[in-house]
C-alpha cells in the first residue's frame, strides 16, 4: 500500500502532514511512502531527510495523487476550500484520504469529494477517549496555541510579566486571566505562569480545578451551575445564552482587574460564545491585550476581528489564525505522530480496513462508496441520510 503526503496549498499553512521520523514508522509496518517534492521545506524538514528515512520523491503532485492508496494531508478540502478544489479532479474512488475538513460545516466539500468515490477520514472528529489520545489533533495543536497565545499577549503588553525588585524600584507582576482550562488554557496558564505572571483561570467544568492550582493558576468561582460543558464525544458544546449572559455579568470584574485575558472557548461546527463583552473591554485599563484562540469561530470576544489586531480606547484584542502554523517544525512533528497512529490503526496486515465496529474508525468516518456517511455530520447539514 502506498501513502502519498503532498504540499499543503492553503494560503500561509507551513506544517505538512508527515516528517520523516513518521515515514520510518509507516516503512517499517511494509507502507510504501511518496512524498511531493518541498511538501516539509517551510515546516523545516527538506526533501533529503525524507528520502534518507525510506521516501521516494514524486515526480509532481499529480504523480502522488495517481500513485497513492492514502493521501495524507494538514487541511484537506473542507479546511482548504478555495485551493483544495484543484485536487478533486486527482481524487479517485477507493482512494483514502485523511486530513483536517471541517466537516460539520463545510457540507458542500463533504458532498464534493463524496461524488468522487473517495473515502474521507477527518481528523478533528476523533472521539475523546482514551484509546484515542495519542491521535487527538485538536488537543495537539490546542498545546501550541496555548503556549503561543501568552507569547503573544506578552509581546502586545506595555509590561513585563514577572514581578522584578530593582535598583529602580519593584515592578508588580502581570495579571493573567485565562477563560477556558481545556488543553490550549491549561498550557496557557503554564506558560504564564512560567513568566512570572499571577494567573487566574475561570471554566464552566468545576472539575478542572484542581488542575488549574496544579499548574500554580488560581481557580475563580463563579457560583454557575450547568450539567455538562461537554457533548457525548468529549467536546465542548453550548450552553444556551441564558448561561453566557450570566458567566458575563459575574466575569465583568475579573476581566477589569486582568492585564491579560486570554479566551479559549470553542464549539466544533458552532460559532464560537461571546464571553468577553465590549462593556468588559471598556473597563480594562489602556495597555491591557486580550488574546482571542476562539478568533477562527467568530471570537469569544465581541470585538475580535479574526486575523486583525484591534486597537479600543487603549485595549488590544488580538484575534490570531492558525497559530499551529506559527510554529510548524513541532506542530508537523505533534500532527505527524497523530496522523500515523490513526493511520496504523486502521492498517492491519498492509491493508486498510474500515471496522465500524471500532468507535475510532466510525466516529471519523465521513464519506465512503460516494455517500457522506457520518450520522452527526449529516445530522448538521439537515439530512438524515444518503449523500446529503
Amino acid at each position: 500500500m502506498i501513502v502519498g503526503v503532498v504540499k499543503e496549498t492553503f494560503p500561509g499553512e507551513a506544517r505538512v502532514a508527515l516528517v520523516p521520523a513518521g515515514v520510518q514508522q509507516l516503512t517499517r509496518a511494509d507502507l510504501e511512502v511518496v512524498i511531493e517534492s518541498g511538501a516539509g521545506t517551510d515546516a523545516g524538514y527538506d526533501d533529503a531527510s525524507y528520502v534518507e528515512k525510506g521516501a521516494s520523491l514524486a515526480v509532481d503532485r499529480a504523480d502522488v495523487w495517481n500513485r497513492a492508496d492514502v493521501v495524507l494531508q494538514v487541511r484537506s478540502l473542507g479546511a482548504n476550500p478555495d485551493e483544495g478544489k484543484a485536487d478533486l479532479e486527482r481524487t479517485r474512488s477507493g482512494q483514502v484520504v485523511i486530513g483536517v475538513c471541517e466537516p460539520l460545516t463545510e457540507h458542500d466539500s463533504n458532498r464534493a469529494i463524496a461524488a468522487t468515490g473517495a473515502t474521507l477520514f477527518s481528523m478533528e472528529m476523533m472521539p475523546r477517549i482514551t484509546r484515542a489520545q495519542s491521535m487527538d489533533i485538536l488537543s495537539s495543536m490546542a498545546t501550541i496555541a496555548g503556549y503561543k497565545a501568552v507569547l503573544l499577549g506578552a509581546d502586545a503588553l506595555p509590561k513585563l510579566f514577572p514581578m522584578m525588585m530593582t535598583a529602580a524600584g519593584t515592578l508588580a507582576a502581570a495579571r493573567v486571566f485565562v477563560v477556558g482550562a481545556g488543553v490550549a488554557g491549561l498550557q496557557a496558564i503554564a506558560s504564564a505562569r512560567r513568566l512570572g505572571a499571577v494567573v487566574h483561570a475561570y471554566d464552566v467544568r468545576p472539575v478542572v480545578r484542581e488542575q488549574v492550582e496544579s499548574l500554580g493558576g488560581k481557580f475563580v468561582e463563579l457560583e454557575l451551575e450547568t450539567d455538562t460543558a461537554e457533548d457525548a464525544g468529549g467536546y465542548a458544546k453550548e450552553l444556551g445564552e441564558d448561561f453566557y449572559t450570566k458567566q458575563r455579568e459575574m466575569m465583568l470584574s475579573v476581566v477589569a482587574e486582568s492585564d491579560v485575558v486570554i479566551t479559549t472557548a470553542a464549539i466544533p461546527g458552532k460559532k464560537a460564545p461571546i464571553l468577553v463583552t465590549r462593556e468588559m473591554v471598556e473597563g480594562m485599563h489602556r495597555g491591557s491585550v486580550v488574546v482571542d484562540l476562539a478568533a477562527e469561530r467568530g471570537g469569544n470576544c465581541e470585538l475580535t476581528k479574526p486575523g486583525e489586531r484591534v486597537d479600543h480606547n487603549g485595549v488590544t484584542i488580538l484575534g490570531p489564525l492558525n497559530i499551529p502554523s506559527d510554529v510548524p517544525y513541532h506542530a508537523s512533528q505533534m500532527y505527524s505522530k497523530n496522523i500515523t497512529t490513526f493511520l496504523l490503526h486502521l492498517v492491519k496486515e498492509g491493508e486498510l480496513i474500515v471496522d465500524l465496529d471500532d468507535e475510532i474508525t466510525r466516529s471519523t468516518l465521513i464519506t465512503r462508496d460516494g455517500s457522506v456517511v457520518h450520522e452527526r455530520v449529516l445530522e448538521a447539514a439537515g439530512s438524515k441520510g444518503g449523500q446529503s
